[in-house]
C-alpha cells in the first residue's frame, strides 16, 4: 500500500430502505423498529472508509475493518438519504485509523471512529479456505 496522507477523504451514500431497518429480521418482534439500523449505518461508514483508501491500494491487496467505536445519534426512517464520510486520522503500517460521521435528510445520525486494516487478498483467501477445511 501506499502511503496514504492524513485527511484523505471518503463518502458512501445510500437510501434507506426496507432491508436496512432494525426489524428486517424479525419484523414480529416489537423490540425492534422500523428505522435505520446501527449495523447498516456502520457498513455504510465502512464503505466510505474503504472510498478513500481505495486509489492507495496495491494490486492483490484489500482491506478488512478491525476497530469500531461508534455511537448512533438519531433514528433514520425508510426513504431517507444517508451520506457517510470518511477522514483518514493517521496511517500506521497496515492500520488506518479513519473518523467516521452519518448524516439523514436531517440530522447527523453518527459519528466516531473506525479502524482497517489493509491484507493480502490471496493469503487472506487461503487462510479462511484452511479454516473451512478445518470445520468440515
Amino acid at each position: 500500500m501506499r502511503n496514504v496522507p492524513a485527511g484523505t477523504k471518503g463518502s458512501f451514500n445510500f437510501t434507506v430502505a426496507d432491508e436496512h431497518l432494525a426489524n428486517a429480521s424479525n419484523p414480529a418482534d416489537p423490540i425492534l423498529l422500523p428505522v435505520l439500523a446501527s449495523k447498516e449505518m456502520i457498513v455504510a461508514m465502512e464503505f466510505a472508509a474503504m472510498d478513500a483508501m481505495r486509489p492507495f491500494l496495491d494490486a492483490g491487496e484489500t482491506s478488512a475493518g478491525i476497530a469500531f467505536s461508534i455511537q448512533h445519534l438519531a433514528a433514520t426512517p425508510p426513504g431517507h438519504r444517508v451520506r457517510c464520510e470518511a477522514e483518514l486520522l493517521k496511517h500506521e503500517g497496515k492500520k488506518l485509523e479513519f473518523k467516521v460521521r452519518a448524516f439523514d435528510e436531517n440530522d447527523e445520525i453518527g459519528s466516531g471512529t473506525h479502524t482497517r486494516g489493509v491484507i493480502d487478498k490471496a493469503k487472506f483467501n487461503e487462510r479462511v479456505k484452511a479454516k473451512s477445511k478445518k470445520a468440515s
